[in-house]
């Protein structure tokens, strides 16, 4: 089984999906990590995300790993996130990571995050959510998270939804057979409990 959890950066779908799998016994996907350690090793070295995304390998887990090294912190950075947008808006980076994710989530019972995972990686996936928090919730938590300035992370967070949105290939958006859970306001737990009760539903139909 697949449970896809889509959304904009700071929707909580890294924490929701990590608490999910958990909870399920399920394994956690992080489809962002891997825009970000392409778009980190193509920052690195002045390379086209394109360039890089065939060459680099990448290791998912409680700690990532890009050509074997620690990258778990590195990939968190603004820079990082900034790079890692770009990279999803390239046709050949997301085909590249798009094949990869698809083989890994083919067999066993996965919790996948990402920003179209619902549409593209996994459409068939048996419970879809699309996580969502007003702009201001989702800026104010990532300042926490980063130790940045709540303005300044809203502003780069307004030009990353705008790319994010409107990009060519596979824009942000929510599955037409997704459930739509805005966790403004909401604990950790409360969206927890809202997608494991979606999978307890799913399992007896």
């Amino acid at each position: 089984m697949v449970v896809a959890i889509d959304g904009p950066a700071g929707a909580g779908k890294s924490s929701v999906a990590r608490a999910v799998a958990a909870a399920l016994g399920f394994t956690y996907l992080d489809s962002g990590a891997m825009y970000r350690c392409v778009g980190l090793a193509a920052f690195e070295r002045g390379a086209e995300p394109a360039e890089v995304a065939g060459e680099v390998r990448i290791e998912l887990g409680e700690r990532i790993l890009l050509d074997g090294r620690d990258v778990t912190d590195a990939i968190r950075t603004p820079e990082a996130s900034e790079a890692a947008s770009r990279a999803a808006a390239d046709p050949v980076v997301r085909r590249a990571l798009v094949t990869q994710q698809q083989r890994i989530v083919a067999d066993g019972d996965w919790v996948a995050e990402g920003r179209d995972i619902g549409t593209v990686v996994a459409p068939d996936a048996a419970v879809k959510v699309f996580l969502t928090a007003s702009p201001e919730e989702r800026a104010r938590r990532r300042a926490v998270q980063i130790g940045a300035d709540v303005a300044t992370v809203l502003a780069e967070q307004t030009i990353r939804d705008e790319r994010d949105t409107t990009r060519e290939h596979d824009p942000l958006a929510a599955a037409d057979d997704a459930v739509a859970l805005d966790t403004t306001g909401l604990s950790l737990e409360d969206v927890v409990a809202r997608v494991t009760a979606l999978v307890a539903e799913q399992r007896k139909s």
